[in-house]
């Protein structure tokens, strides 16, 4: 299975991207278990975590069926880097042009961070899979709602930052496809059994949250 088709995949069972910041190598594969026993696939570990890369590896080596990957993506050599360790997923909190064209050539999944309509466009012209809307602090639904009804009709925004079990209708509903899930969800120090218990109550929100009706 592709990188693209584990995304897919993965957005129509649970449009949920679990960022492990800080997770360390020793606790990769019990933090990943808990959140793929749940029905997570979807899952980062930002390069500003210790020794990010092994963590990558030891991550898709475990659980190949999952589309694991990297966050804090800044440079065309930290795509690589992600790429070599066995990583297919690549975010960024900003949008590189350079980063997108090396992810696309290595044929990863592609999420840059942007805040603009300019920057929207532009990111998807360079080839983005999806858009990462950061920091979603500062992005009200509204302004969600706003973007969506200029950008294509099929192009995946995903709010990231400060996104919690609570706020997810109103993004939901402005048209949002799915949400990085930081701190809320994992912290240093946490156990698996507390990830396991984050990761089932996110769920739960997400599915009483979503829409009822499609158009």
């Amino acid at each position: 299975m592709t990188p693209h088709q584990k995304f897919s995949e993965g957005l129509q069972s649970l449009p949920l991207v679990a960022i492990l910041r800080g997770l360390t190598p020793f606790e990769a594969i019990p933090i990943g278990q808990a959140l793929v026993n749940t029905g997570w696939k979807l899952i980062e570990v930002p390069l500003n975590s210790p020794q990010p890369l092994d963590s990558i590896a030891a991550l898709a080596s475990a659980f190949p069926q999952a589309l694991i990957g990297a966050g804090t993506v800044l440079t065309p050599n930290d795509v690589r880097n992600v790429h070599a360790a066995g990583g297919q997923l690549v975010i960024s909190p900003n949008f590189n042009p350079a980063v997108v064209s090396e992810a696309v050539r290595l044929g990863l999944v592609c999420l840059p961070g942007i805040m603009t309509a300019s920057e929207a466009f532009a990111a998807l012209e360079a080839g983005a899979t999806g858009l990462k809307l950061f920091p979603a602090e500062m992005i009200t639904p509204a302004v969600v709602k706003a973007l969506c009804a200029v950008l294509p009709a099929d192009t995946l925004l995903f709010p990231v930052g400060g996104i919690t079990r609570e706020n997810m209708r109103a993004y939901l509903a402005a048209g949002a496809r799915g949400f990085g899930i930081g701190s809320a969800l994992y912290r240093p120090g946490m156990t698996a059994a507390e990830v396991n218990q984050n990761a089932m109550d996110f769920i739960a929100s997400l599915r009483g949250s979503a829409p009822t009706t499609h158009g």
